[in-house]
């Protein structure tokens, strides 16, 4: 028998977005947070550099909103990017008095020390030394852990939406989105979370990849989850690769964060000669796409595995005060920052399009929200400027937190019977090498030809290989029992096809999305977002 568990929200996530939102919402109502692994098992956790926002009287809402239009290649939704950038401030209020702090700095003239990242015009990042991320998720733990109304579910990994239309019987035109069935990783046992309004807040993708910052349970879960509903998704060709990842054989994902660079620090060829100076004007602080793409091209003329960055020129006291969690990491590995050179390599590290939503948070299925890297608000457009991530998180879960409540008080909560969950008892130790295969020859052929330059050919390649593997999963997923290994498989099937049938639509180049046979942006006719909706890829203006 299926346990079933009702609420009035439903969280999906337990990062910056779905714990900011729970506690947004939990005055009004009972919310459970499920998440898959524990707790702090996310991305947020791993946010080295910051939140930007326009806090000195020397910044202005216009700069921010420029500089992020300018790293977006044009994409972004204007009115999105002026909404969350001006809203900013009062979201990053809101996070200190729940007890979140920043690094001070008593000559500054707001008193914190803002820091300044790749594509920004001026300092206007506010930040926790170099663990930002691991500060707000400790804080909003803590504050969801003090509320009787939150009850957060570790080790439970959603399996499907519970969609009128899938499992009621009802129309398209009555869908609607009731919660979620989940596995329950250490029982084996499926669980029915019901609830009024879902929220999606599951993070990123970057397990779709080879090489990646991102944490093991970065499986696009969310997104594929909402694709199978029928759910609109947009812009899964913009993947973002973060230019600076330690490149060691120790370590497969610990980021160096863009505030290095944004404190001065050189990229170098193994030589130690610099390099960014010929891609452009800005250098080393030039948006990450640019920065990444430059790496990857120097990289592959040289055949070296790597190149260096280097900050060492610096007071070593500055170093390990401003960067504490890198100086310490790399040390541990025999890396002194303040004395040689770090080695670093791009490697996939946001999912710039996802889940898309209005800018109240709403998806196109009726009761189901998206907020933070699963969603794709319109804000980043083709390329996320970064320390952008966090802020769209708050504001956006704000702004969804508000839509919901509004829904919540208009009606009673009248919470429908899903049907037990039907197991599939088969169990074939045998068979598991095919989730093992599987799951590595996706990750593989994403990085070789759907990564930081595109082809034609390759994308082709890679769309032909996808459809294959997505039939036999298919078939794979309904004839063996569940598994957290099994429905993390069947998710990144679906997230590479969404991200490789994103990029064969785009015929130019912009941003994040390189193609070679299609070398030149062109604002004339793809200066619109790529949406995909029941398998179908069409455009839509972005304004």
């Amino acid at each position: 028998m299926t346990t079933f568990h009702k609420s009035d929200f439903l969280v999906l996530g337990s990062g910056i977005a779905g714990l900011f939102l729970a506690l947004q919402m939990a005055d009004s109502g009972l919310v459970h947070i499920i998440t898959k692994k524990k707790e702090t098992d996310t991305n947020t956790n791993l946010a080295q550099g910051g939140i930007a926002a326009v806090l000195d009287a020397a910044d202005t809402f216009a700069g921010h909103v420029d500089d992020t239009m300018r790293a977006g290649a044009g994409l972004g939704h204007r009115e999105v990017v002026d909404l969350v950038v001006r809203k900013g401030p009062e979201a990053l209020k809101e996070l200190i008095a729940m007890g979140v702090s920043f690094s001070r700095n008593p000559d500054s003239a707001t008193g914190y020390d803002l820091a300044r990242e790749g594509g920004h015009s001026c300092r206007r990042i506010l930040h926790a030394a170099d663990w930002t991320g691991r500060e707000i998720e400790e804080v909003l733990v803590a504050r969801c852990q003090e509320h009787e109304n939150i009850v957060l579910w570790e080790d439970m990994a959603a399996i499907d939406l519970l969609t009128a239309h899938k499992w009621l019987g009802a129309s398209r035109k009555d869908d609607y989105c009731w919660g979620t069935y989940a596995l329950d990783r250490a029982s084996g046992r499926v669980h029915a979370f019901v609830a009024g309004s879902t929220v999606l807040a599951s993070g990123g993708a970057g397990k779709v990849y080879l090489y990646t910052t991102n944490p093991d349970i970065a499986t696009g879960d969310g997104v594929a989850m909402a694709q199978r509903a029928g759910v609109k998704v947009a812009n899964m060709e913009f993947f973002q690769f973060h230019p600076t990842c330690l490149y060691h054989p120790l370590v497969k994902n610990f980021l160096i964060s863009e505030a290095v660079r944004g404190e001065g620090a050189i990229l170098k060829l193994k030589d130690g000669s610099p390099f960014m100076a010929s891609y452009d004007d800005r250098k080393e602080l030039a948006p990450r796409d640019i920065v990444a793409r430059a790496i990857d091209f120097e990289m592959k003329t040289g055949g070296d595995d790597y190149v260096f960055l280097d900050i060492s020129f610096k007071p070593a006291d500055f170093i390990r005060n401003r960067f504490p969690l890198i100086y310490s990491t790399c040390l541990k590995l025999g890396i002194d920052i303040t004395k040689e050179p770090i080695p670093v390599v791009p490697a996939a590290h946001y999912l710039c399009g996802g889940v898309q939503v209005d800018k109240r948070g709403r998806t196109s299925l009726p009761g189901l929200y998206a907020s933070g890297e699963v969603a794709c608000t319109g804000l980043h457009g083709a390329n996320r400027l970064a320390s952008n991530s966090l802020l769209e998180a708050v504001v956006y879960s704000s702004l969804a937190a508000d839509d919901i409540k509004k829904e919540h008080s208009r009606k009673p909560l009248n919470l429908p019977k899903f049907p037990d969950w039907r197991y599939t008892h088969n169990n074939d130790p045998d068979e598991k090498v095919v989730i093992t295969q599987n799951w590595d020859e996706i990750r593989r052929f994403m990085w070789n030809y759907v990564g930081i330059v595109r082809s034609h050919k390759r994308l082709l390649r890679a769309k032909r290989r996808i459809d294959s593997l997505v039939h036999e999963l298919h078939e794979f997923y309904w004839d063996q029992a569940l598994s957290v290994d099994l429905l993390e498989l069947r998710n990144i099937a679906v997230v590479a096809d969404l991200i490789i049938t994103s990029a064969l639509y785009r015929k130019e180049s912009r941003g994040l999305h390189y193609n070679i046979d299609y070398p030149e942006r062109d604002d004339d006719n793809w200066l619109v977002d790529t949406v995909l909706e029941d398998g179908q890829c069409y455009s839509q203006k972005t304004r």
